[in-house]
């Protein structure tokens, strides 16, 4: 460089952690983050599952589990999951996102960016401790409040450990809780455990029924159940659900849709209608590679009021539908950074909504016909029974699916539903009176202390003078 010439100056564009941390849980809501951890625990089962089978493949995670503790001090995590060796913290685990060339090859994840650990960490303290044991493995790694605050230092050490006598795993603790988070854990001010309850057993359900257990604050998680209602009969005209499956690029896809229970009465759909009842189990779930990505939703992200299908309304609470994709390339997946979200710019979602559009119509349009109680209609639902899904898929025979030669192709069984044969046997009665007088009946009626719903006031004083007119 000549004598005369100034060095060329340069713009600092180092980024803060300041920034990492904030960019990174600004849009994740706490239940996600818990969820992001347990991911990482059952991505550690399937990892341990590539060196030692499982017994029973329909159970791949017996055996496995993961322990949640929280309160207003502090945060744990244990799992029995197999733990990370050495090279997988040094390479990528604590890294502020994935290098691709260290992706999960040929693992069924839902893990893409590298960044679900580290976010779950910051968004609940300052002061984390990482401990792992995958066989002569044995490590722990400390981010402290003073590391959050130093630019200048990105690196994390390592400081190796004795191996315990137990199985490998790792353990989380969290003792800095920002304040929020000591107050949402806090069971006396907030009910935090109670809604990562529901969370886990509706998120985790596949998971739990293949043999996982997630315990939280010592108490073991039930998982829901996903089911259908069959018909498995030999009438021509029968409740069975609407069944698509198909494999395109690496990602296998099934869409079951159907009942998941007999017809609401005129006094449920007047509870649902006024806010005294929900149903949390109509809409559509998706699951991507086992997780639960989508949970009962009934808008338009999975097609209700959406190209000739009718929004969702109280009439409908009886239809639900599962959709799952399973691949081991988890970018491939059709869900969103926080692995709680559908990506609604993916072509492989887009063709897979028209599918549970045309399912949609079919069970709309079917409850429409029977919106009326008969004497038929019940006899069509008694016919049925509750299924799980799973099961539900395998009930009908091979040669009853027919070969889908458009988009995605693959092949789908459309159930030919039963249509109302006769004429109306039951007429609904609505109408309104004072409350007072309401009271006034109910005291004549019904014995003191008990308090019936209005309408059942309203059918027992039906019922009473129908008794007196015959």
């Amino acid at each position: 460089m000549p004598a005369d010439r100034k060095p060329t100056p340069t713009a600092d564009a180092n980024p803060t952690k300041r920034f990492f941390v904030n960019m990174l849980t600004r849009d994740i809501e706490l239940g996600d983050a818990i969820l992001d951890l347990l991911d990482n625990c059952i991505d550690g089962a399937l990892r341990k599952n590539e060196s030692s089978p499982p017994n029973d493949p329909q159970k791949p995670y017996e055996g496995y589990w993961a322990k949640i503790d929280l309160n207003s001090k502090g945060f744990s995590l244990v799992d029995n999951c197999g733990g990370m060796s050495l090279d997988l913290a040094q390479k990528y685990a604590f890294r502020f996102g994935r290098p691709d060339d260290e992706r999960d090859d040929e693992l069924p994840t839902v893990g893409v960016y590298g960044i679900g650990m580290k976010r779950a960490l910051f968004k609940i303290g300052s002061d984390c401790l990482i401990e792992s044991h995958h066989g002569s493995d044995c490590f722990k790694v400390h981010i402290s409040p003073s590391w959050l605050l130093d630019d200048g230092k990105w690196s994390l050490p390592i400081q190796q450990i004795q191996p315990k006598n137990e199985d490998d795993g790792v353990i989380i603790s969290i003792k800095k809780l920002h304040q929020s988070i000591s107050i949402a854990f806090d069971k006396d001010q907030g009910n935090f455990g109670e809604r990562l309850t529901e969370l886990v057993r509706t998120h985790y359900a596949y998971i739990i029924k293949k043999g996982f257990k997630v315990i939280i604050n010592s108490v073991e998680v039930v998982p829901v159940e996903m089911r259908t209602l069959v018909d498995l009969s030999e009438s021509a005209q029968r409740i069975l659900p609407y069944m698509y499956e198909t494999e395109h690029d690496g990602v296998s896809i099934q869409l079951v849709l159907g009942m998941y229970e007999g017809f609401a009465s005129d006094s449920e759909l007047e509870d649902i209608e006024r806010g005294a009842r929900s149903k949390h189990t109509a809409g559509w779930t998706i699951l991507c590679n086992d997780r639960v990505v989508v949970c009962n939703d009934t808008t338009r992200l999975t097609g209700w009021g959406d190209a000739g299908v009718p929004a969702y309304h109280s009439q409908f609470v009886v239809i639900s539908g599962m959709v799952t994709f399973v691949s081991r390339d988890a970018s491939k997946l059709p869900v969103t950074t926080t692995k709680r979200g559908i990506d609604q710019n993916s072509e492989l979602y887009a063709s897979v909504k028209d599918v549970m559009r045309e399912a949609l119509k079919l069970f709309t349009g079917f409850t429409n016909k029977w919106k009326t109680q008969t004497d038929e209609r019940v006899a069509i639902q008694r016919a049925a029974q509750s299924m799980a899904i799973k099961d539900a898929i395998t009930s009908v025979p091979v040669e009853d699916w027919t070969e889908v030669r458009k988009a995605l192709k693959g092949k789908k069984f459309v159930p030919n539903l039963p249509i109302p044969r006769q004429e109306k046997t039951h007429e609904r009665i609505v109408f309104q009176r004072p409350k007072v007088e309401i009271q006034q009946i109910r005291n004549f009626l019904f014995d003191p202390g008990e308090m019936p719903k209005a309408s059942q006031v309203g059918e027992a004083a039906f019922d009473r003078v129908l008794s007196e007119a015959q």
